[in-house]
């Protein structure tokens, strides 16, 4: 047996369960047991606009009952393309009663992208804003398995329209789609006939970033989705105390499970702001007084530094969690200086429908005293995690090599593509394409991205090790490095910095910062200063535009 299958992280879990039976067998009974514990509480909370449980499921019953009466069969596959609005919770309940699947589809991707992913999902219905299918889904859909349009606004199931989000929108209808509202209305009252949903059934299918290849669409099960559901609430307190706020996109796995399908179990309200925009949810913040959420560190970031930010809008949060996003100890330690809040630590990808190890609520994760690294935290009820070396075998702990989950929250599969889910999920176990190491006690850190390794004259630098350093300067905001390449040392550390409001820092400093906290091969040799890093719209800093 190995050290992994001892589980030397049981002693961390306090009182929490080392293994979890599912609550439900599917999502579907889940989201229903939450509106008859509480019917008329609030479902869905959008700026001044409210939906109770019984409304969600009313609207969600009259459009299932509108797509089985069009055609739409078990199995059956329906594409949503919006922002953090009602109407995609709407979408994603009434998929479950009709016997389908949701696909969550990115509102920024463009045409290119929207093609192969309804082409590859098989979509047939589309739920899309209006200035989306205008402006790209028009000119996608005719070439697709698309049979139905259901076109949607923004504007809808609130009254506020906020200028700073909503300036200048008006209304569209487009040729050959039907209104998203007017369709449910069509069917309200009706009731879809009983649908029977097993655990292994796929819930949604959520694409992966396509970073290595073309995008390939993570086939997560209801039991992938309950069990992580059920892992959020009891490890990480979500939605225990009272509302939870939308801060992460509810198209990615950490917005699908930490917002909505946690809200669904828990019961808790679901604070949506549309998209993004600090101001806006500062004022949400206020507002509403959410206690918990989820979100990128540079999302958080980004609040602590918009104007007019104080403490008190983190005043009611008893719970904050982050992912999608290495945190350095610095970032940590000025956000809990900044909100007098605790941010955890929580890692998961795509394949594990969100978290694999998570930071035990009320316990700050420990910084390894060799590399500097935060955890990521302990593995999760009913998980394994190993650290692999390239040869696919176990190494001992403290050593660094891939990390490998195995539990209930790892998916089936790719949908479509079984030679990519043999190579990836080798027995059913994920190997995540992330370096890191375990100590003895079973807490997980994170090194970095196999493919992001900088191979500097034959030594190995980590840009998350250079990153964390470049953190601890008072004028750095975010940072990213990146291997370029160099005639000697045939790559070399270059470096990409953001500088906080009202501070200012040189090039030459910033190398000087490294050069006297790191061995000689690391410290980046040049450091660009840039506004803005580009980032993608989970708030991960994308470092492969930088390369070029």
């Amino acid at each position: 047996m190995s050290v992994y299958d001892e589980r030397p992280w049981l002693a961390l879990y306090g009182d929490q369960p080392a293994d979890y039976t599912l609550e439900f067998d599917n999502a579907l009974d889940m989201f229903r047991a939450g509106v008859a514990r509480d019917p008329s509480g609030i479902a869905l909370q959008y700026f001044d606009g409210g939906i109770t449980r019984q409304e969600l499921d009313e609207l969600s019953d009259g459009l299932a009952s509108g797509l089985l009466a069009n055609g739409f069969s078990p199995g059956d596959r329906l594409a949503v393309y919006l922002q953090n609005v009602p109407q995609f919770v709407i979408a994603m309940v009434a998929a479950w009663k009709a016997g389908g699947v949701m696909v969550s589809i990115n509102p920024m991707s463009r045409e290119r992208e929207l093609s192969y992913l309804l082409k590859d999902s098989g979509a047939t219905v589309l739920v899309a804003l209006e200035a989306l299918y205008g402006e790209i889904g028009v000119n996608v859909v005719p070439d697709t398995d698309v049979r139905l349009v259901l076109t949607t606004s923004e504007l809808e199931f609130q009254t506020r329209a906020d200028d700073r989000l909503f300036a200048g929108m008006t209304r569209q209808r487009h040729e050959g789609t039907t209104d998203f509202s007017e369709f449910i209305a069509e069917h309200r009252g009706e009731v879809p006939p009983p649908v029977e949903l097993a655990p292994d059934d796929v819930a949604f299918l959520t694409y992966t970033s396509g970073t290595t290849g073309v995008p390939k669409g993570a086939m997560n099960t209801h039991r992938n989705v309950v069990f992580t559901a059920q892992v959020y609430r009891d490890w990480v307190r979500a939605g225990r105390d009272g509302p939870i706020f939308g801060v992460a996109p509810l198209f990615h796995i950490t917005g699908l499970i930490g917002h909505i399908a946690v809200s669904m179990l828990a019961p808790a309200p679901l604070v949506l702001a549309y998209r993004f925009e600090p101001q806006v949810v500062l004022d949400a913040l206020v507002e509403h007084r959410p206690t918990f959420t989820i979100g990128a560190i540079t999302a958080f970031s980004a609040l602590l530094n918009a104007p007019g930010f104080t403490k008190d809008h983190f005043a009611s949060f008893t719970s904050v969690y982050s992912g999608g996003a290495a945190i350095s100890p610095t970032a940590e330690k000025a956000f809990l200086a900044a909100t007098g809040k605790q941010v955890h630590n929580a890692y998961g990808l795509t394949e594990t429908t969100s978290p694999m190890t998570v930071t035990p609520f009320g316990a700050p994760s420990p910084v390894d005293p060799t590399s500097g690294a935060l955890s990521v935290g302990v593995p999760a009820p009913s998980t394994i995690v190993r650290i692999q070396g390239d040869d696919g075998q176990d190494l001992p702990l403290g050593e660094v090599g891939e990390i490998v989950a195995d539990g209930p929250q790892v998916v089936a599969g790719y949908w479509g593509k079984p030679e990519e889910t043999a190579a990836n999920l080798p027995g059913g176990a994920l190997k995540s394409g992330d370096v890191g190491f375990m100590n003895p006690e079973g807490w997980v850190f994170i090194v970095d991205r196999k493919k992001d390794m900088i191979n500097a004259s034959g030594y190995k630098v980590w840009p998350r090790e250079v990153e964390d350093v470049l953190a601890e300067h008072p004028a750095v905001r975010e940072s990213a490095v990146v291997g370029v390449p160099d005639e000697k040392r045939g790559e070399t550390v270059k470096a990409f910095v953001s500088v906080k409001p009202g501070s200012s820092v040189t090039p030459e400093e910033l190398i000087a910062h490294c050069k006297e906290r790191m061995a000689a091969y690391k410290y980046p040799r040049s450091v660009v200063l840039l506004d803005e890093l580009p980032k993608t719209v989970t708030g991960k800093i994308l470092r492969r535009e930088l390369r070029g």
